[in-house]
């Protein structure tokens, strides 16, 4: 960090400081992001995973969460693994995110991190960018299993029936 820069604290979301909080994530996520979420979509998932939410505050505790002049400086990859370790905690099997395929500082981030591309998204954000779907297995093996069902992704082959071939004696030769 530069000389000039506040020392930051690294705290959990704290429900009681909702109002204050929300208005300052809503306001830097929103200069920054593709999507115009509403207010509601911050709550929602604030009031499911408030637990999973971190922020980086400085001695005023204002949020910094991560400002442009802020950047660079390892506050979102420490926020990132604070995430995943509360995650792993809750014993989850993966983590799944989507992020412009534009957004190359963040698509560096997640990768440094252990997270994969397994997906293109064509088209997938309003303003008609497309996306990566990432993931990070955090269990051994998890990557095996199809976690959902893709209507346009190639059949998997324990799922696939073999072809009706014919075979003499049963009317086919």
């Amino acid at each position: 960090m530069s000389q000039d820069s506040p020392a930051l604290r690294y705290v959990r979301y704290d429900s009681a400081r909702e109002n204050e909080y929300v208005a300052a994530m809503r306001q830097l996520i929103s200069k920054d992001l593709s999507e115009p979420y509403s207010i509601y979509v911050y709550r929602y998932f604030l009031y499911q995973w408030g637990d999973l939410c971190f922020l980086a505050m400085d001695d005023k505790d204002e949020m910094v969460a991560v400002r442009e002049e802020f950047r660079g400086q390892g506050i979102a990859t420490k926020l990132v693994r604070m995430a995943i370790d509360a995650m792993t905690e809750r014993d989850a099997d993966e983590i799944v995110l989507e992020t412009e395929i534009t957004n190359t500082g963040a698509m560096k981030l997640y990768e440094r991190l252990g997270f994969l591309r397994s997906k293109g998204l064509h088209r997938y954000y309003l303003n008609g960018n497309s996306a990566y779907r990432l993931v990070l297995y955090l269990k051994e093996g998890v990557s095996a299993i199809r976690t959902a069902f893709d209507p346009f992704a190639p059949p998997h082959p324990a799922h696939m029936e073999a072809p009706a071939v014919p075979l003499p004696g049963n009317g086919g030769i």
